[in-house]
């Protein structure tokens, strides 16, 4: 039988607020980036707690300042970030299935710790899903961003729903570790022995120049390599430019690029990166 459909309204959001899930997978060949959730670890734990499925789409915000309104009752989880969470200005807790009513508000207030959180739903969002995922990219979305004054769909869930069961917990040393596991990328083999050395033993900075598709580095890296002709890029790729700048590529990133590719970040990785602030320091660890 098909679940009849609800929706909620955006009262209130700052930018770069958007619907994600674990991207698209298959389609760099035609120039379509993943996309998806930054901190899929958190995303995942988000819809386990729901029981829904694995890719069910969420809401991740970069910042605080979301305001939803629901129609129609159904139930969330806030996983993420730790943060300031109000449902009908009453405090709730993150990591926890919470039943809401129609007219009910959702608000996420300050960080304390990380930068992102992700708003679960029962059953996920119902957005359009374009090429295997929901997850907004502009150019494949028709939106790349929630404004205010959006209205999103979700099935409808019963009034009154009691959520009742153990309490979980769930570490986030995570959003705290300086250290950041990586792997030798395709180009690391050419490089000298001091940018190496320096590769693997520096404190970095992260910069203000930040976004869902690449993370700048303050620190250079001297180095003696050359610009390359275009080769494949993936979330996660640190780029090494000849005049010492880092990059390190988000979900959103390009599918090729000229820079050579010192390092790879995988998953957890990029995870616990994305959920740093500007001015965060950090290390990698070179496996």
């Amino acid at each position: 039988m098909k679940r009849e459909l609800a929706e909620l309204t955006v009262i209130k959001t700052g930018p770069g607020t958007s619907i994600q899930d674990l991207g698209r997978i298959g389609f760099s060949g035609f120039g379509v980036p993943v996309s998806g959730a930054m901190d899929a670890f958190a995303m995942k734990w988000v819809n386990y707690l729901l029981g829904s499925s694995e890719n069910a789409a969420v809401i991740e915000t970069l910042q605080p300042g979301l305001k939803l309104q629901f129609n129609a009752p159904t139930k969330i989880c806030v996983g993420g970030a730790l943060a300031k969470i109000k449902l009908n200005e009453n405090l709730i807790s993150l990591d926890k299935v919470i039943p809401v009513e129609s007219g009910d508000i959702l608000e996420i207030g300050a960080q304390t710790l990380g930068a992102i959180n992700y708003i679960g739903i029962e059953g996920g969002f119902q957005t359009d899903e374009i090429l295997g995922s929901r997850s907004f990219y502009q150019g494949i979305t028709s939106i790349s961003q929630l404004s205010k004054g959006n209205n999103l769909s979700y099935f409808k869930g019963k009034s009154s729903s009691i959520t009742k069961g153990a309490k979980v917990k769930i570490s986030r040393d995570y959003l705290e570790d300086e250290v950041l596991e990586v792997y030798k990328g395709p180009e690391w083999r050419f490089l000298d022995t001091e940018s190496k050395e320096a590769l693997n033993s520096s404190t970095f900075t992260l910069s203000k120049l930040l976004n869902r598709m690449a993370f700048q580095i303050e620190e250079l890296v001297p180095n003696l390599l050359q610009e390359m002709a275009t080769a494949p890029v993936y979330p996660g790729t640190v780029q090494l430019t000849s005049g010492g700048k880092l990059i390190v590529l988000m979900k959103d990133a390009q599918v090729t690029g000229g820079y050579p590719r010192v390092l790879q970040l995988p998953e957890k990785s990029i995870a616990q990166l994305s959920q740093k602030r500007a001015g965060s320091k950090f290390r990698f660890k070179i496996k």
